[in-house]
């Protein structure tokens, strides 16, 4: 368990989770905390709410890097003007959604998380079996 003082004993481990949330992000587009918010949860102890703060502060250099380098490629169209608009939606949603998540309790959130994972899974998994590759 990782609680205040004790993160450096198990560094190790936290920079094997930052580098396959770095994997996972940049290589299929999703949020780094499908995999952050469970290790810390369920690995080091934290509440439901600290580590989906932690997960989304860790997000920002990991996003920005991934992006840049998506950019970069030539092969790619990386529509800007679709990015710019999402994301003006996005940090609308990012306003609401932590009021949202601090009027629940830690054991409502996580539950909500994880039936989320679940609906998303499925949906992805019944998708691939009729979706055209592209």
């Amino acid at each position: 368990m990782i609680r205040g003082g004790h993160i450096m004993e198990q560094w190790y481990i936290l920079i094997m989770a930052g580098i396959a949330a770095g994997l996972l992000s940049s290589m299929f587009g999703v949020g780094a905390g499908i995999l952050l918010v469970p290790v810390l949860t369920i690995g080091f102890s934290y509440a439901q709410k600290e580590a989906q703060g932690m997960s989304l502060a860790v997000m920002v250099p990991m996003v920005l890097v991934g992006a840049i380098r998506y950019k970069m490629n030539p092969e790619l169209n990386i529509n800007l003007l679709l990015v710019l608009l999402i994301a003006v939606g996005a940090v609308v949603g990012a306003i609401i959604g932590p009021k949202i998540a601090f009027s629940v309790s830690n054991l409502v959130l996580k539950r909500m998380f994880a039936c989320f994972m679940i609906v998303v899974g499925i949906k992805m998994l019944l998708n691939s079996f009729v979706s055209v590759d592209t």
